[in-house]
């Protein structure tokens, strides 16, 4: 049952979000979208409204999106049977293929769709343009032991002129995370690692993920230990008894504040318009992860 708002009520949360769109006006906001939310169409079309709403409110959002459940079904639509060793996709030449195919041709394609049902505000790139995401070969630990999973990529640097050149344009950026290095070899980029990296290189005022959980709990799966605000060192803390699902993003989020970003924040994507949400009222929304000794908002 839909409940009416009061004009009243209506008034009182748009003067609840004026001192946040104060706050942040003219800043850089990097938003990672990804988990159940991108093969849900209803969410997809609020996420695009919110980040709509961003860039008509004054701040400048940047959307790096993964695509994990996109590429396992063209994958297992092409008979190709995914693999994942320490966490990570293996990734061969064949499966590349894929990754970008998915990313860049599908996944991208239908967020910017969705951004500029309202306008001509949203503009898709790849990482592996212009060296944005430039990428070196990378194995992970399996069991204690360097396991090789293929065209996996750790970033090595990112170059941030063009995706300023977008916003300078007065346009949104989507990111595919796709990488290359020198020799001009594609990796797959885990995004959430991606997303740390580019709002550092973006001097961001803000981080968001979005994933399939309300936040971080500090004793999972008691939902009454959700954690509103943590400091980056507690958060270090605590990384060694995350879960795997978990751990990519509060490592992304601790990397991210060490790098200079006030504020990270993980939210609950299931939630329509929880970006709103997140930047513009006063509870705000999931995990925010602050610098030592506080700014938290």
């Amino acid at each position: 049952m839909s409940t009416k708002l009061s004009a009243g009520e209506k008034a009182a949360v748009l003067v609840e979000a004026l001192p946040w769109l104060e706050r942040f006006q003219g800043a850089t906001v990097v938003v990672k979208f990804g988990g159940n939310a991108m093969v849900d169409e209803q969410l997809i079309e609020a996420f695009a409204q919110d980040v709509v709403y961003l860039h008509l409110s004054g701040l400048r959002p940047v959307v790096i999106h993964g695509g994990g459940p996109q590429i396992t079904a063209e994958l297992n639509a092409r008979g190709v049977e995914s693999e994942f060793r320490g966490g990570y996709r293996v990734t061969t030449t064949e499966v590349m293929e894929v990754v970008r195919e998915v990313l860049v041709d599908q996944v991208q394609k239908q967020l910017v769709q969705a951004m500029n049902e309202h306008g001509t505000y949203a503009v898709g790139v790849s990482g592996d343009r212009d060296e944005i995401l430039l990428t070196q070969r990378r194995d992970v630990l399996v069991d204690g032991l360097a396991t090789d999973v293929g065209l996996v990529g750790d970033i090595v640097s990112v170059n941030s002129v063009p995706l300023n050149d977008l916003i300078e344009a007065n346009l949104i950026p989507v990111l595919s995370t796709v990488g290359i290095d020198a020799e001009g070899n594609r990796y797959n980029v885990n995004a959430d690692t991606a997303a740390a990296a580019i709002s550092i290189a973006l001097d961001a005022q803000k981080l968001v993920f979005l994933t399939d959980v309300a936040g971080l709990y500090r004793n999972w799966p008691d939902t009454t230990s959700l954690v509103s605000t943590i400091t980056v060192s507690d958060l270090e803390a605590m990384l060694p008894i995350l879960e795997s699902g978990m751990l990519p993003k509060m490592e992304a989020c601790a990397r991210a504040v060490r790098g200079g970003v006030p504020r990270a924040t993980v939210i609950d994507g299931r939630v329509p318009h929880c970006l709103l949400l997140e930047v513009f009222t006063d509870e705000g929304a999931g995990t925010m992860v602050v610098p030592d000794g506080g700014n938290d908002d």
